[in-house]
């Protein structure tokens, strides 16, 4: 599997997994994708920047998944976060390792990061699984948010 940067060839495909991802269906998220955010993060990725970075996954010619990533500096730990904002594969290459390889990228990726943090909502018991073999725990916190 090879994996990369996004370009702006792959926005057609970025989105089209990033409806999957956010449909109701999946249990991923806990709202649906909004097109406008979606558009300003992809743009964002697409620059050199220190906030944001999107990942493609492709075995060949083709797009397996995508991944989001954020970073942060937490005094807890000591250093740099990864946060894994999204990770998305098609159900289609789902069990064949996708996942497990973009979580050890990641980490050969980043070998100055202290730690490597994400979500997944109760439901989703596929990807907690995958990420509890990877070495992730819980951390027994509750999550506040404040949109704006």
């Amino acid at each position: 599997m090879h994996i990369r940067d996004v370009k702006e060839k792959d926005r057609k495909t970025i989105f089209a997994m990033a409806e999957d991802f956010y449909s109701p269906d999946t249990g991923a998220t806990l709202r649906g994708m909004n097109r406008e955010n979606m558009s300003r993060t992809f743009s964002l990725c697409l620059k050199e920047n220190p906030y944001a970075r999107m990942l493609i996954m492709e075995e060949g010619e083709q797009a397996e998944g995508f991944c989001l990533l954020s970073f942060t500096w937490s005094n807890e730990v000591g250093g740099l976060t990864v946060l894994l904002e999204e990770l998305y594969v098609r159900p289609e290459a789902r069990g064949k390792g996708c996942g497990r390889q973009l979580l050890s990228w990641l980490e050969e990726e980043y070998p100055e990061a202290r730690r490597f943090r994400l979500e997944a909502t109760c439901q989703n018991r596929g990807a907690i699984a995958l990420y509890e073999k990877q070495g992730y725990e819980v951390l027994d916190y509750i999550q506040m948010v404040k949109d704006r």
